[in-house]
């Protein structure tokens, strides 16, 4: 027997009816007993996704539009009340079912028709992956040459598109991803327990070090600030926009709430996680780049502008590391657990969590996230295209579950190819679900990619995903039985 077989074993041993094309270790739902997610494991989630150099380069880039620090403030407080909303309802579909989200799509579009959503949120996912990788490197790459100003001339060359030290740190980080990730979510878990305090402790130290290079001096806001309904216009913006960047996560939050222990770690988690931490961050967005243009009236544009201009080698190398962990945390999180669910979900006979972690990092590789990067036809059509769809997506999957439901699910029918299980359909497809999905999806991605819809484009995730739920309410099939059923019977493990 192998390796993977092995693993699908649970199923097969105590009789339940799956089908080996939907069961798989990594797959099936886990026990109650014994999950390990608590509050602070929750927590730590959003101590390190919010605090990622990208999310950043984002509210920096608000205060360069003229939005003042109490705009800042309040975009972010309405953006985390919807985040925390939208987290605690997906959160809790994983703690009751105890699915990752490729199983959890099976619901609403059927098991063969659930392959869509995984397939978009994993090729998301893989792209990013690369780029966030890329960015990690670079930071990696400036600190090695502050370090050893030799290696200079590793990084004057070219080989499809990256230097040789730029490939040189972007497969040491590339492979350490890789390691963490071949040892499943426990791995995972303890990684994220380690650099979200990190994390926190150097953004905040950092902070205090501008403010007090500062003299205590910080500007509240750029010389000619937003005013009136342009500032309430930008900040409305503001807060959709941060809920889009998180519309990957709210879409696939079940994959670590499935080790959940209790509703309530996830409320806790969510609510020191969310609405605490990211006024936190805004205060810290204020800070840095408030007390830059007190300083010298330059807005920067990310905190790694700021590390660079620190004088001390130790301390600049100190915080350059806890920016790459920083990045490597957020990576896995966000871009590399999805995809790894959505492979094995695709090829169920043929790998398992680590064979397919190993998969999606290769595909991250190959498609030189360098090179996508540096390309805004790529990241703004191609990525902004994918993203708009993840709304509809998540529009549909709440309205099933929530909605019709009412949060009952017959988990084990999940994993069977019965022609008369609740999640068969028609040939493995939901054709409601997908009749909803397609003309919101269709709508969110002109909206987001149109140059004529251009102030709402921001709004395109929200658009989709109430236009797809209002659709799905008024042509899903009321009429077949909806039973509640728990998965304990062919669950195994939790992580």
């Amino acid at each position: 027997m192998t390796a993977l077989e092995d693993r699908r074993s649970p199923a097969e041993t105590d009789g339940t009816a799956t089908s080996s094309g939907l069961y798989t270790y990594d797959l099936a739902p886990t026990k109650r007993e014994g999950r390990r997610w608590g509050a602070y494991n929750v927590f730590t989630l959003w101590a390190n996704d919010v605090h990622s150099l990208g999310n950043y380069a984002f509210a920096i880039g608000l205060f360069a539009l003229g939005l003042n620090v109490w705009g800042i403030l309040a975009a972010f407080a309405l953006a985390s009340v919807l985040l925390f909303l939208l987290l605690t309802l997906s959160g809790f579909m994983g703690h009751k079912t105890g699915v990752p989200f490729p199983v959890m799509s099976r619901i609403a579009f059927g098991i063969k028709g659930a392959k869509i959503p995984a397939a978009v949120r994993g090729v998301v996912a893989i792209a990013w992956f690369g780029i966030q990788t890329y960015l990690a490197s670079a930071v990696l790459s400036t600190l090695l040459v502050a370090m050893f100003p030799d290696l200079a001339r590793l990084d004057t060359n070219s080989l499809l598109g990256q230097s040789t030290l730029g490939w040189i740190t972007f497969l040491v980080l590339w492979a350490v991803q890789v390691v963490i990730v071949s040892y499943g979510m426990q791995m995972i878990r303890r990684y994220m327990a380690f650099a979200a305090p990190t994390t926190l402790l150097t953004m905040c130290a950092l902070a205090v070090w501008m403010f007090v290079r500062a003299d205590g001096s910080v500007s509240l806001s750029v010389d000619d600030p937003l005013t009136g309904g342009a500032m309430w216009l930008q900040v409305l913006q503001a807060a959709a926009l941060w809920v889009v960047i998180y519309g990957t996560f709210v879409l696939n939050f079940c994959d670590f709430t499935r080790s959940a222990r209790s509703r309530g770690s996830i409320v806790r988690g969510n609510v020191i996680g969310i609405p605490v931490n990211m006024l936190f961050f805004a205060v810290i967005v204020a800070v840095l780049s408030g007390a830059q243009f007190s300083l010298d009236g330059r807005v920067i544009t990310s905190p790694t502008d700021i590390v660079r201009s620190v004088p001390n080698m130790f301390l600049l190398a100190v915080a350059s590391l806890a920016l790459i962990a920083l990045t490597v945390a957020v990576n896995l999180l966000a871009n590399f657990v999805a995809p790894i669910y959505a492979l094995v979900d695709l090829f169920p006979r043929r790998l398992d969590f680590r064979r397919a972690g190993l998969v999606s990092a290769v595909l991250g590789l190959v498609i030189t996230p360098w090179n996508l990067y540096n390309s805004p036809v790529v990241v703004n059509y191609f990525l902004g295209g994918l993203g708009a769809l993840l709304g509809p997506l998540f529009g549909v999957i709440m309205a099933d579950y929530w909605l019709l439901r009412q949060s009952r699910v017959n988990v084990p029918a999940l994993y069977t190819e019965d022609t008369e299980a609740e999640y068969h359909y028609r040939r493995g497809y939901n054709p409601r679900a997908v009749a909803a999905f397609v003309p919101s999806a269709a709508i969110a991605v002109v909206v987001a990619l149109v140059p004529w819809f251009h102030a709402a484009a921001g709004f395109s995730w929200f658009i989709g995903a109430i236009l797809a739920a209002t659709l799905y309410a008024a042509v899903a099939d009321r009429s077949a039985p909806v039973r509640d059923v728990d998965g304990e019977a062919i669950a195994v493990a939790a992580e």
